[in-house]
């Protein structure tokens, strides 16, 4: 009787410590997960520790004289043994051409594809500077600032139309969260990536369930009691289309053996308000959902089909035919969706790219734009080198078109980490650098130094010249710097005259005669020059 309650109370023990170790842990019941394999092998080891106390085994020896230890120190070996051949047999040594075929590319033509920018939906800030603004904006908050903090995470999604970044309130602290986790996280912040205005978004049902609590409301948990076999990769913080806080969760399919191919399968979607899930397969996401893939992982599966073209073994020493994705990448707004844009170049790093790569977040659809010319790295070199006086570091840019040509796009930032002014540097001919103290500014600056560089003519192919009488002349202030606006007799365009590069404008009135030379615009035309 004593035995079958000793029996009993290791038995119970056991159960207790793999229980604590799973609700710690909280490793997904899947042969292709690693944490299973791990946990799999602590219970084991913890089954030998309560034997081996229980019959007081101390001794190397007296391990060796146990047909149970021997068993249990054998089961241990032998679930390595399986994990490191299933991990080689998973492995881009053995499944190259697998690895390769992971991603389905299009090559695309730029032009048709990248439309003139439109600087509304154009993100002009960096998670850096959106976080700055956010704890700016959360200084702010008299009532809040106390109790909580605002997340790291940043998410950029597409906001009815706006590149925006949210993130949550998280808990300032244990205590903190020990006296709010009954009401919950009462706002998110949202930051407009284009105009820089951010909002503080009160909910009229809190936040229950985040990566700020501790227990079974706890995100991570509460996923995996709910899907005990799913593997998630990394969660995002989305909005829908009426402002309910959600979360993305994908999960991880692996498509070659054991542990290898890594792809997403599958998205849950968590109301972080109640805790309800939605589980979609990916061809069937919400279209509202922008972060269904991560960007690290597109990332990786592109460098998969660009290295391992000819061979795992080419990929090493010859690497012949080797491409690579640039060292960073950034995001774009196109086609009610979010694209990470990363440049391709050879694995020589001859700090030039071929072209760019568009890698969709919620499809994985991607799509390669043969453009040559000079890596992020050096057109970031290239714009700090104009203002190298100021000491301001570039952001990593993103490609847009302007006048049909490619353009690298960045923000320079002082010591602080506050935008400053803007650059755009032409892909191909990296030392043709606009700077400006605005966006309009830079575009202005930019546009005036293609047309003088011979690089580009308008969009017509040519800068248009007129003379006429003033009909009309207003002015208007835009992002802070003034414009004059002119309309001449028996024309119908409206001719954009920026006061900052011609100040005699200011002196021009109805009735006097001019002659421009500008770029036609839809509707309004830039003047490059005024006399």
């Amino acid at each position: 009787m004593k035995k079958m309650k000793t029996k009993i109370l290791l038995v119970l023990a056991l159960l207790l410590l793999a229980g604590i170790y799973y609700y710690v842990t909280l490793p997904a019941i899947n042969i292709h997960s690693t944490g299973f394999w791990v946990f799999i092998v602590a219970v084991v080891v913890i089954l030998l520790a309560l034997y081996a106390a229980k019959k007081r085994i101390n001794t190397v020896q007296e391990i060796k004289q146990s047909k149970i230890m021997k068993t249990g120190i054998t089961v241990i070996l032998a679930i390595v043994l399986v994990y490191l051949i299933g991990a080689v047999l998973s492995s881009p040594i053995v499944n190259a051409k697998k690895y390769r075929n992971l991603l389905d590319i299009e090559e695309r033509d730029f032009t048709e594809d990248i439309q003139p920018s439109d600087f509304n939906k154009i993100p002009l800030l960096d998670k850096e500077s959106a976080a700055l603004l956010g704890n700016r904006k959360m200084g702010s908050m008299v009532d809040m600032v106390s109790q909580f903090e605002v997340s790291d995470l940043y998410s950029q999604i597409n906001y009815n139309g706006k590149p925006v970044r949210v993130t949550p309130l998280v808990y300032a602290s244990p205590v903190k969260w020990f006296t709010n986790q009954e009401e919950g996280i009462p706002a998110y912040i949202m930051i407009d990536m284009a105009t820089e205005d951010t909002t503080l978004v009160n909910l009229e049902k809190p936040i229950k369930y985040s990566q700020a609590e501790y227990f079974n409301r706890n995100i991570y948990r509460h996923l995996r009691f709910r899907y005990p076999t799913y593997i998630f990769d990394q969660l995002s913080f989305e909005i829908s289309d009426d402002g309910t806080p959600y979360w993305i969760c994908p999960v991880k399919k692996f498509e070659i053996g054991l542990f290898g191919g890594q792809t997403i399968g599958r998205v849950v979607i968590c109301n972080a308000q109640t805790g309800e899930c939605q589980d979609y397969a990916l061809k069937d996401c919400p279209t509202w959902v922008d972060r269904a893939n991560p960007a690290d992982l597109l990332i990786q599966l592109y460098n998969y089909h660009g290295t391992l073209i000819n061979g795992y073994i080419n990929s090493i020493f010859g690497q012949k035919g080797c491409l690579k994705s640039t060292d960073g990448f950034n995001y774009l707004a196109m086609e009610d969706d979010v694209w990470v844009y990363t440049g391709v170049t050879s694995v020589s790093g001859d700090r030039s790219n071929v072209g760019f790569v568009l890698m969709n977040q919620r499809t994985r659809a991607t799509r390669y734009y043969k453009v040559n010319g000079a890596e992020e790295h050096s057109a970031m070199d290239s714009a700090e080198g104009q203002v190298q006086n100021l000491g301001y570091q570039a952001t990593f840019p993103i490609l847009i078109n302007v006048s049909n040509e490619p353009t690298y796009f960045m923000a320079l930032k002082d010591g602080a980490g506050l935008v400053k002014k803007y650059a755009m540097v032409n892909i191909q001919k990296y030392q043709n650098v606009a700077i400006g103290d605005t966006v309009a500014q830079c575009e202005q600056a930019y546009i005036k130094l293609l047309n003088s560089s011979g690089i580009s003519k308008g969009e017509d192919g040519e800068v248009k010249k007129v003379s006429g009488t003033v009909e009309r002349i207003a002015q208007s202030v835009i992002d802070g710097n003034s414009h004059f606006y002119l309309v001449l007799t028996g024309k119908k365009e409206i001719f954009d005259v920026p006061v900052q590069d011609f100040l005699q404008v200011v002196a021009i009135k109805e009735g006097d005669r001019v002659s421009l030379e500008y770029t036609e615009g839809d509707p309004v035309c830039t003047v490059l020059d005024i006399k």
